[in-house]
């Protein structure tokens, strides 16, 4: 049995202060496998410019004449893509440790524990990515 309500004709966005973890850990999973697929257009759009680099001539890659590797370290030396970088790895993070989650609730592991593991998924993604955040950074100038 179903059971609807009426939603009139403007959503009311006040109401996510009722989403519990669980509808909370489903919409950044959704953004962030969103955000993934975004990401893997933008990157094979990047490995697209890679066709002089197939070749595999030395001279070109050593000339600095090849677009790829021009390309990687022109946006390598911005700060902004680093930045974006350590983004990158956050929604990643997220995405894998909260899939888990979702695999151990689909397998009946750790149901009473949804909540608790959607919370710790959060604040282990937090660590990694805090923790990378000197291994991304090395190098880049202010």
């Amino acid at each position: 049995m179903s059971q609807s309500y009426n939603r009139g004709l403007i959503e009311d966005f006040g109401r996510w202060k009722e989403f519990s973890a669980g509808m909370w850990a489903w919409i950044f999973h959704k953004f962030t496998g969103w955000m993934l697929i975004g990401y893997l257009f933008t990157h094979i759009a990047v490995l697209s410019t890679a066709i002089g680099a197939a070749s595999g001539d030395a001279a070109l890659i050593q000339q600095e004449t090849d677009v790829y590797t021009t390309t990687i370290q022109g946006l390598e030396s911005l700060f902004i893509v680093r930045v974006l970088e350590v983004g990158l790895l956050a929604v990643a993070v997220f995405h894998i440790l909260n899939g888990l989650r979702l695999l151990m609730v689909d397998l009946g592991v750790g149901l009473s524990a949804q909540d608790k593991s959607f919370y710790a998924s959060l604040v282990l993604t937090g660590v990694i990515t805090v923790a990378s955040v000197p291994t991304f950074m090395d190098g880049v100038g202010f």
